[in-house]
């Protein structure tokens, strides 16, 4: 993993995910991208007969990547006891957001986007639904930072799946083990199971899945756990709160449990407990 993309509006919690993400290019050895997109209001179709003039456009321009700039010093200047200093660029574009990730995404070569979470938990997102549309357009990996999460080595990532899709979730861990392995990580494969015929059930999918992850990872620290709960945003809450996880993964597919979460089709129990980061990977489906 070589870059990591930050997009930020400026507010505390995009600035604790860039934070965020600046320790982790840290420990990967890696490079970021502190992004920010913006929309003159002459390009609002609400702005009607609105001139905007260009020297306030300027204005604008310059005042954001002045921002930027600042934000880059600040992470750059934070006291550590190594000499690693990652390379900080700063892009600042204006058109719709999702538009300027796109092309960031594109043309930067960035292997992971890291933004912040506003409010407590899930259920509502820093830039209005523009983690929204990351999770359903973005073509690469997703982690998103609640406000208040400790800035720390990562150690333990759970990897959650209803085993729907085994052989697309496979790809996905198989996504994840480089990345684990540079954090020197282990891996947790988790299943929610509803009583014990269920984790029975899951115990005959789990074997086959973890023989083909042993014989081609050549990456030894990934376990699995099953965790019971009535629903699986409980079991997951308990995973989160209890199993000393410091990143929960899923894959999101469009009528996932994910998907389920971020459209209110599923109880918000998760959304507003979950504090630690989410690491989304978006299925092509």
């Amino acid at each position: 993993m070589k870059t990591i993309l930050a997009p930020t509006d400026f507010s505390d919690t995009a600035t604790h995910a860039a934070e965020y993400a600046y320790d982790l290019v840290k420990q990967l050895k890696a490079k970021l991208i502190l992004c920010n997109a913006f929309i003159v209001p002459a390009e609002i179709p609400e702005a009607g007969m609105v001139v905007w003039p260009m020297d306030d456009y300027q204005h604008i321009m310059d005042d954001s990547l002045a921002e930027l700039e600042k934000l880059a010093a600040r992470l750059q200047s934070k006291e550590s006891n190594d000499d690693v200093k990652p390379k900080v660029t700063c892009i600042n574009e204006m058109g719709d957001f999702n538009s300027v990730l796109k092309q960031v995404i594109e043309n930067s070569h960035v292997d992971m986007i890291v933004m912040g979470t506003h409010g407590r938990g899930l259920s509502k997102f820093l830039l209005g639904n523009h983690a929204k549309g990351a999770i359903n357009y973005a073509s690469k990996p997703l982690l998103l930072i609640p406000p208040k999460v400790a800035i720390k080595p990562i150690k333990k990532i759970a990897f959650a799946t209803d085993f729907k899709h085994p052989e697309e979730d496979l790809k996905f861990v198989y996504e994840l083990i480089p990345f684990a392995r540079m954090l020197d990580a282990e891996i947790l494969i988790t299943h929610i199971a509803k009583g014990k015929e269920h984790a029975d059930g899951f115990k005959t999918l789990i074997g086959p899945f973890m023989t083909d992850l042993s014989n081609k990872s050549n990456y030894s620290h990934i376990y699995y756990r099953i965790c019971e709960g009535e629903k699986p945003d409980d079991g997951l809450n308990w995973l989160c709160v209890h199993g000393h996880v410091d990143i929960l993964a899923m894959v999101h597919h469009s009528h996932s449990f994910l998907h389920g979460l971020l459209n209110g089709s599923v109880t918000q129990k998760m959304a507003n407990k979950i504090e630690i980061p989410l690491l989304v990977f978006h299925a092509q489906n």
